[in-house]
């Protein structure tokens, strides 16, 4: 039952790999006789693939579009989710992920029903996605981290900092996160022995030494990726209490700008890394809600002054000559 299964699964990769295939052929691919290889087609047929014979002498077979999907594999819903995420995927940041997943979805629409077809194709003619400028990743790469996280197997492997300097590093990982555009390694350094966040385009060479490890007291990956990648890196390190609800400040914060965190029903604490000061007061100004600045002294100092002088620039007399801005 195993090898009859096994078969048919190949048997279907086949018929999706392109139109038409001759029965001798296909026979021949499968190394099983013509009369094994009619009875495939009828379990096929069963499961509801829509498999077409083609008369003749030689015969052939066309696997076309059917009337419902097989059962016990996919419903209406996880089609259509499938055949978005396919088309999503076809545009990430993964060398070589475009191409498979266009294949895939080739795939997918080709015994998709008309009624499904319809709607996935809508989509994708609707949909345009915008130019990517982030490094991608090798999914080799991926799978070796991906591995070693799963394993708990220490990692060695090159790194080049954000200023270029290359060091060596040894590891013991714990996640793969994705913000959208990046991808990033969350382990423990144990050179520097804290938990650390690692590009993974900037990471080369890795290598699991063979040795396991036992993880102690991991730390909520995603917050560590979004610390590192929103205040860590900056010049100024910003606090403020909003008087507004997170989920509508988040409308004007991405996660990739700033860390937001409940303080109540109505408040929240945002958390960010900015080079320029005059920036973060302008963002903050267009939230529309009441704002305390917590940290740094920089920035309470900086608002003051903008604030001193629009209270003078809004208070002129029209005509008079308008006071210099603050520099």
């Amino acid at each position: 039952m195993l090898e009859t299964s096994a078969r048919l699964l190949r048997l279907l990769s086949l018929l999706q790999s392109r139109p038409d295939w001759g029965g001798p052929e296909l026979a021949r691919r499968l190394a099983v006789t013509p009369r094994t290889l009619r009875r495939d087609m009828a379990r096929l047929r069963d499961l509801g693939y829509p498999v077409h014979a083609r008369a003749g002498v030689a015969g052939g077979y066309r696997l076309g579009a059917g009337a419902s999907l097989p059962p016990l594999l996919l419903d209406d819903e996880e089609a259509v989710a499938v055949a978005v995420s396919l088309r999503t995927a076809a545009s990430q940041s993964v060398a070589g992920l475009a191409e498979t997943s266009l294949r895939a979805l080739a795939k997918l629409e080709q015994v998709l029903p008309a009624r499904l077809r319809s709607r996935t194709t809508a989509i994708g003619q609707a949909t345009v996605a915008l130019p990517r400028t982030a490094p991608v990743v090798d999914p080799g790469m991926l799978s070796t981290l991906a591995t070693a996280c799963r394993d708990t197997r220490v990692l060695e492997f090159g790194y080049r900092a954000r200023d270029g300097q290359p060091s060596q590093r040894r590891a013991e990982p714990f996640r793969l996160v994705h913000t959208g555009y990046r991808w990033y390694l969350v382990a423990r350094d144990t050179g520097r022995e804290d938990w650390r966040t690692f590009r993974v385009d900037r990471i080369e060479l890795p290598v699991t030494s063979g040795a396991r490890f036992t993880r102690h007291d991991p730390p909520d990956a995603a917050a560590l990726v979004a610390h590192s990648v929103t205040v860590a890196p900056y010049r100024y390190q910003v606090t403020a209490l909003v008087h507004a609800p997170a989920a509508a400040v988040a409308e004007h914060i991405t996660p990739t700008a700033g860390i937001l965190e409940p303080a109540g029903p109505d408040r929240c604490v945002l958390s960010a890394g900015i080079e320029d000061l005059d920036l973060m007061i302008y963002l903050l100004a267009r939230l529309g809600a009441e704002v305390q600045i917590r940290q740094p002294p920089e920035l309470i100092s900086r608002a003051r002054e903008l604030a001193a002088w629009l209270q003078r620039a809004a208070s002129q007399e029209p005509g008079s000559e308008p006071e210099r801005g603050p520099g």
